[in-house]
């Protein structure tokens, strides 16, 4: 069976679901998050409007786009004819789960449907720098449709709506990574796995990750020279190849060692390493504390 990188990493990151509301712009608009760091999706049901991000050239998302920014910094969300810049509004409810942005009386001139969720993974931000740091997916029904189970789901107290929520942004995030375009086109996990040589390196990576791998052999599993797939790697990822995959060795080994159920030797071998005393070296110096400590720092208070 193939392992599928992007998958591990999103189930890894256990997401949840904040809220997910229906918003309507009007008139002359802008809005600035103030949701520092969270997950940001939203689907344009209707209208255009413009993102600003710092750093980087503005975009314009129209009807039927989704765009997806797993990490939110200095994010601002404006209409196409803007305000005078400084000049920022904020949502205010109108109905049960229904905002409205703008002065009353203006046209509505835009509608999305927006969420925001979080991620419960103590790595979050080791495993949200693996992706791309916003993407946008263009006329896909299948994420409309996700997007419509979500919303559904947030605004009524079901049975296990915590799990049901939880299986859903999986597969909404997954879905959007790898049906979205990078529009940043920055180095993440998810331009690689789209580059049909890194792709074999990554999946391997992944399906062996205690096998004691090296550049050279990842680069015969990508069918390249040594040095040509260490520069490529590097340039579309965004680390070298051996950071990447002690990067992943130590995102499972906190993985195992939350749960308790393996001794540090065991847990070693199953990341690759050879003893405990190397495996505490490495976590060590990677994570800040020996794995001991860490596993009982994860304990519930």
């Amino acid at each position: 069976m193939t392992v599928d990188p992007l998958a591990e990493i999103v189930t890894l990151l256990q997401p949840s679901a904040s809220y997910s509301k229906l918003v309507e712009y009007a008139g002359r608009w802008r809005l600035r998050r103030d949701i520092e760091g969270k997950p940001v999706f939203f689907a344009v049901l209707e209208g255009e409007c413009r993102v600003v991000s710092s750093g980087r050239p503005p975009i314009i998302v129209r009807k039927g786009d989704f765009v997806l920014s797993p990490v939110t910094k200095d994010h601002v969300v404006e209409s196409i004819e803007a305000p005078p810049h400084g000049i920022a509004m904020t949502p205010t409810e109108i109905g049960e789960g229904r905002f409205r942005v703008g002065r009353p009386g203006e046209p509505v001139n835009l509608r999305m449907q927006v969420g925001v969720c979080s991620f419960a993974s103590p790595d979050a931000a080791l495993l949200v720098s693996l992706l791309p740091a916003m993407i946008v997916a263009r006329d896909e029904p299948r994420l409309a449709l996700l997007l419509q189970l979500v919303g559904d789901e947030t605004r009524h107290a079901r049975p296990a709506r915590e799990l049901v929520l939880e299986r859903l942004l999986e597969v909404l995030l997954i879905e959007a990574l790898r049906c979205g375009a990078d529009i940043l086109s920055a180095p993440s996990l998810a331009r690689g796995l789209s580059d049909d040589r890194l792709v074999f390196a990554l999946r391997a990576m992944h399906a062996r990750p205690a096998h004691g791998w090296t550049v050279a052999d990842l680069a015969a599993e990508a069918a390249m020279s040594r040095s040509a797939f260490f520069a490529r790697f590097n340039r579309i990822v965004g680390l070298p190849p051996i950071e990447y995959l002690l990067t992943w060795r130590m995102a499972l080994a906190k993985r195992l060692l939350r749960t308790r159920e393996l001794a540090i030797e065991h847990v070693a071998a199953q990341v690759g390493y050879a003893s405990a005393s190397t495996f505490s070296t490495a976590f060590t110096r990677h994570v800040g504390m020996p794995p001991i400590r860490y596993a009982r720092a994860m304990l519930p208070a």
